[in-house]
């Protein structure tokens, strides 16, 4: 099955829609749990988390970053993967790795696994290579009780311990560190309204201090019916502006306007016709918000005429 059926099979099961917990083409959903018996060993501290690696990690405050992970096929696009681990390799290299994605959205805030973290193929009649894809990540347990505190602070907070890494997570990680050697820990967005989500950010913003990275996951413009599957498409003048005023609004940290970007944003409707792809960003606005860091774009570009890449970059 070649690319372009693929991703109309995906958008037919429902591929714009949030996912928790998903359901693939295969009977279950998790099928890649081995854990890394090499990279690093997590140990709470009072008041903090660390990391002891085989690697020295890095010790102070790390950037919290909104990235458009792509589909399963983005692995094979190597001036994207390229762009995503030149990111990686410009930033201090994490003591560990905390993942907000757009496909899981469950309320309260969940915190997934924690020991072997399986991955979750959440896609659908993709070729079969897409389903050998593994990232056998250590886990988080330490960072994981840490995330239970802080959140904790602002609301309820589940546990969910079978709940591996979706295509949001892991898609961009094998990207940006493929030696799958930090550990990474997957939490739901507990909400796709603004405000609470600016919240959880701004709880989860001591991690960044603890050498924890903070990564938003999603796509800023995220219109499956819209997008033109050929290479050379051109770029849709409504993503264009929609692009161009994300741009500006988080440049100036305009948060008011990306609270109320449903009524604010221009071509919204076009853009977003739901919303779990875009609110990541919010969150991580939120961990950045009380430090007044200035956003930073390391990647931008359209693809398939319709999806901006635009990646922002806290701190």
């Amino acid at each position: 099955m070649d690319r372009r059926a693929a991703l109309k099979l995906l958008l037919a099961a429902g591929g714009a829609a949030p996912i928790a917990g998903a359901a693939c083409r295969r009977p279950t959903p998790t099928t890649s749990s081995s854990a890394s018996t090499t990279g690093a060993t997590s140990i709470a501290t009072e008041g903090g988390f660390m990391s002891e690696t085989h690697d020295k990690a890095h010790a102070g405050r790390m950037p919290a970053l909104f990235l458009a992970h792509g589909s399963p096929f983005l692995l094979d696009d190597r001036a994207w993967v390229a762009e995503l681990r030149a990111w990686a390799q410009a930033m201090p290299r994490p003591k560990a790795i905390l993942m907000l994605s757009a496909h899981w959205v469950d309320a309260p805030a969940t915190v997934g696994a924690t020991e072997t973290v399986p991955l979750v193929y959440d896609f659908y009649n993709f070729p079969e290579k897409y389903y050998r894809v593994t990232y056998p990540a250590p886990g988080a347990p330490a960072l994981a009780r840490r995330v239970r505190e802080l959140l904790g602070r602002v609301g309820p907070v589940a546990e969910d311990p079978r709940r591996g890494l979706d295509h949001g997570a892991y898609v961009p990680l094998v990207c940006m560190y493929p030696d799958a050697d930090i550990p990474v820990l997957q939490i739901s967005l507990p909400t796709l309204s603004p405000a609470p989500l600016l919240e959880v950010g701004r709880a989860l913003a001591p991690l960044r201090d603890e050498g924890v990275l903070l990564i938003g996951s999603g796509f800023l413009t995220h219109n499956l019916r819209a997008a033109d599957w050929r290479g050379d498409a051109v770029a849709q003048p409504w993503a264009t502006e929609f692009d161009a005023w994300c741009a500006e609004v988080l440049g100036r940290r305009d948060v008011d306007a990306l609270l109320d970007y449903r009524r604010r944003a221009p071509g919204v409707k076009m853009a977003l016709p739901t919303h779990e792809h875009f609110v990541p960003v919010v969150a991580a606005l939120g961990a950045s918000i009380d430090v007044s860091e200035a956003a930073a774009f390391p990647i931008t570009g359209l693809t398939y005429g319709s999806f901006t890449k635009r990646s922002v970059q806290f701190g």
